[in-house]
């Protein structure tokens, strides 16, 4: 089945093998076919291709794979966003959208290629939710800049659902395996870095960017205002205005730094308060390569580190802090980002609520 359109406005067809094809020249007087899985894709395809060729914008090269393009969109964003925003856009792309779907020529992407780099994803149980919407994220974006630059006729990954929120994946350690793994790090060379971690709530690349300058061990405070990249080891300034911030750190981590302070003997270069035995900074995979097996000695289980950012905010609100002033420390944007990353509601803040609930009942019957 076929339906003739009018002179220079295409044709469109069903094939033999149900799939539709939309024909047209292009704007180089050369016959283009557009293959779809339905008519009216083919027709809003058609549509759009005669579109460009009115504006006098040829057609997308086929030979361009989505590896190639997406290499060339990451370098013109690391001219546009922050280093560590770019360093996120690469690690999506190498290790998440290229092995799945990298080889497929980018005017030809259709939205069940989409599918399938999800669903490839969704087989590697150790991607969490987070990560897998941040790489779908990613090639939405890239193929929105496909779309303007005349790359490709529409942006399939918005023809596609992306992947559901199960919530935000947290996995604090409890009050009792944070005192034997603080006792068990006692003497260690990072002992001050693990007690820092959890008893201030800062990111790993905000530990690792701090320096000496911003730590008064006198006053028990310390202000927060660079990160080190991930990748590059680069130190640049934090986000956003709420990430800057002053704290006041709890006796047991200004203890720590003091300990770390005197074994450091001389203050490095660099400043930094954590760093290798030269001064320069540490490498991020390797913090975490570390923590993980001092984890494995200590018979704990397996956690990133950035779980003690979050045992960090889990036991303050356990202890009932105000979810406000919890905010404010780990240099959230909003108290909506806190309250939705952490009212999942643990064991000990339901009986916490509770007793608190029959103070108030009990007072009313009496």
């Amino acid at each position: 089945m076929s339906k003739r359109r009018g002179q220079g406005e295409g044709s469109i067809r069903e094939r033999p093998n149900g799939r539709w094809e939309a024909r047209y020249r292009a704007s180089d007087g050369r016959p283009r076919s557009i293959y779809t899985r339905t008519r009216r894709e083919a027709v809003e395809q058609l549509r759009a291709a005669l579109a460009q060729r009115e504006q006098g914008i040829r057609p997308p090269d086929t030979r361009v794979t989505l590896a190639v393009f997406l290499a060339d969109w990451i370098e013109d964003k690391r001219q546009n966003v922050r280093p560590r925003t770019a360093e996120s856009y690469e690690s999506a792309v190498r290790l998440y959208i290229v092995p799945s779907i990298g080889d497929v020529p980018l005017a030809k992407l259709q939205p069940e290629h989409v599918t399938r780099m999800l669903a490839d994803l969704s087989a590697r149980s150790h991607l969490s939710a987070t990560t897998i919407r941040m790489a779908y994220a990613v090639l939405r974006s890239a193929l929105s800049a496909a779309l303007r630059r005349g790359k490709v006729v529409r942006n399939v990954a918005t023809l596609t659902d992306p992947p559901r929120r199960n919530g935000r994946e947290i996995h604090p350690l409890s009050r009792e395996q944070v005192h034997t793994f603080l006792d068990g790090m006692r003497g260690d060379a990072r002992e001050a870095l693990y007690v820092a971690a959890i008893g201030t709530g800062l990111r790993q690349g905000e530990l690792l960017a701090l320096r000496w300058q911003d730590v008064d061990l006198v006053r028990g405070e310390l202000r927060v205002r660079d990160s080190l990249g991930r990748f590059t080891r680069e130190l640049t300034e934090t986000k956003t205005e709420r990430s800057r911030r002053m704290l006041r750190m709890p006796p047991r981590v200004v203890v720590a730094l003091n300990a770390h302070r005197e074994r450091q003997t001389v203050v490095p270069m660099s400043g930094l308060v954590f760093c290798t035995a030269d001064g320069s900074p540490l490498h991020s995979v390797n913090v975490t390569l570390g923590f993980q097996r001092a984890l494995r000695r200590l018979g704990l289980p397996r956690r990133r580190f950035h779980d003690l950012r979050h045992t960090f905010a889990t036991l303050a609100l356990e202890a009932g802090e105000d979810l406000a002033m919890v905010s404010r420390a780990l240099g959230h944007a909003s108290v909506a980002i806190t309250a939705d990353t952490y009212m999942h509601v643990t064991p000990s803040m339901r009986d916490g609520l509770a007793a608190r609930m029959e103070q108030v009942l009990g007072g009313a019957a009496s």
